[in-house]
C-alpha cells in the first residue's frame, strides 16, 4: 500500500495519521491567512490604506472573512475525523467559564509590561487623574473615537478579526498536530507574514526608500511575530477569545515602547525604572496570571491533544 492508500485508509477510518493531519491543518492555516489577506485587496483604489472609504470597504471584506472562518475549522475537523467533547465555538474560544477572569487578566498582565511606557505616558498628559476619568466616561468622546475610521479599525475591526482568525481558528488546527508549545510559535509565522502585504502599499505610493521599507517590514514582522505567539499563549493557557483580542487592542493603542524618548526625557532614570520593573513582573506573572485553573481547567484546545505538557497545566 502506498503513501496515498494509507491517506486515503487512515480517512476513512474516521482519523488521519500524524503526517496527514499536519499538511491539512498547515495548508487550511495558510489557505485562511491567504484568503484574509486577499480580502483586502478586492477593492481596486488608488487611496492610501488610511482613506475612509479604503477602511469602510475593508472593513465589509474583512468581516466576511471573518464571520466565515469559522467555517475552515469545521471544515477541518470534519475532514480530519478529529473528536471532540467541546464544542466548536468552545474550541475557538467563544465559551462562558471563566469569562470575567478572561476580559481582567490577560489585560492586566499586559498592561504590567507596558508599566513603564504607562508611566510616561502618565507624566507627560496634561490632564489630571479626575480630568482623564471625566474623558473615559464622557459619552461625545466616544462618540468621537466611533466616528474616525482608523480608530475603529485600529481598536476594534483588527484586533477582534485578526485573533478570531489567527488564533481562534489556527490553533484549534495546529495544536493536534504540532503540540501546545509549538503551536505557539508556528501559529505567529501565519500572522507575521500576512502583515508583509503593508510592504506592498508602501511601495506603491512611495512612502520611503526600498531599503527602508524593507527593514521596517522586517521589524514589523519580527514585533508581529513576538506578539502573535504572546496572544497565542494566552489562547491556550485561558482557552478564551477575549483576553488576546483586548490585549491586542491595548497594545495597538500603545504601539511599540518609545525607548529613544524615554532617553531623553527629563526624568529618565525613573521612567527606565519602571521599564526594567514591568519586564521583571511581566515574567514573574505570566503563568500564574494565565493559570488555567481560572478559566476552567483543562481549556477546551488542550482537548485535542494527548501530550499538553506544561503550557496547558
Amino acid at each position: 500500500m502506498n503513501d496515498d492508500d494509507d491517506l486515503m485508509a487512515s480517512f476513512h477510518s474516521g482519523q488521519l495519521h500524524a503526517d496527514g493531519l499536519c499538511w491539512v491543518s498547515i495548508l487550511s492555516c495558510l489557505l485562511l491567512a491567504c484568503s484574509y489577506v486577499g480580502s483586502l485587496y478586492v477593492w481596486k483604489s488608488d487611496l492610501p490604506r488610511d482613506h475612509p472609504a479604503v477602511i469602510k470597504r475593508r472593513f465589509t471584506s474583512v468581516l466576511i472573512v471573518s464571520a466565515l472562518s469559522p467555517v475552515f475549522v469545521w471544515a477541518w475537523k470534519d475532514f480530519t475525523g478529529i473528536q471532540t467533547d467541546p464544542s466548536l465555538l468552545a474550541l475557538m474560544g467563544i465559551r462562558l467559564e471563566g469569562l470575567i477572569p478572561a476580559i481582567i487578566l490577560p489585560l492586566l498582565l499586559t498592561m504590567v509590561l507596558f508599566l513603564g511606557p504607562l508611566i510616561q505616558l502618565a507624566m507627560d498628559c496634561p490632564w489630571g487623574f479626575i480630568d482623564g476619568m471625566k474623558v473615559v466616561v464622557d459619552p461625545y468622546f466616544w462618540s468621537l473615537c466611533l466616528s474616525d475610521m482608523r480608530w475603529l479599525r485600529n481598536q476594534v475591526v483588527a484586533p477582534l478579526t485578526e485573533e478570531l482568525v489567527f488564533r481562534a481558528c489556527m490553533l484549534p488546527m495546529l495544536v493536534p498536530c504540532a503540540g501546545p508549545s509549538t503551536a505557539i510559535f508556528t501559529c505567529p509565522l501565519f500572522f507575521g507574514v500576512a502583515h508583509f502585504h503593508h510592504v506592498i502599499e508602501l511601495l506603491r505610493f512611495r512612502q520611503g526608500t526600498v531599503s527602508g521599507i524593507f527593514l521596517s517590514a522586517v521589524f514589523q514582522f519580527s514585533y508581529t511575530a513576538v506578539f502573535g505567539a504572546y496572544t497565542a499563549f494566552i489562547f491556550i493557557r485561558t482557552g478564551h477569545l477575549v483576553g488576546p483580542v483586548l490585549c491586542h487592542s491595548f497594545c495597538n493603542y500603545m504601539g511599540f515602547p518609545a525607548l529613544s524618548t524615554a532617553l531623553d526625557h527629563p526624568h529618565r532614570l525613573t521612567i527606565l525604572s519602571f521599564y526594567v520593573l514591568g519586564v521583571v513582573l511581566f515574567f514573574l506573572l505570566i503563568f500564574p496570571m494565565t493559570a488555567p485553573v481560572f478559566y476552567g481547567f483543562p481549556t477546551p484546545v488542550c482537548t485535542l491533544t494527548s501530550t499538553p505538557g506544561s503550557i496547558c497545566s
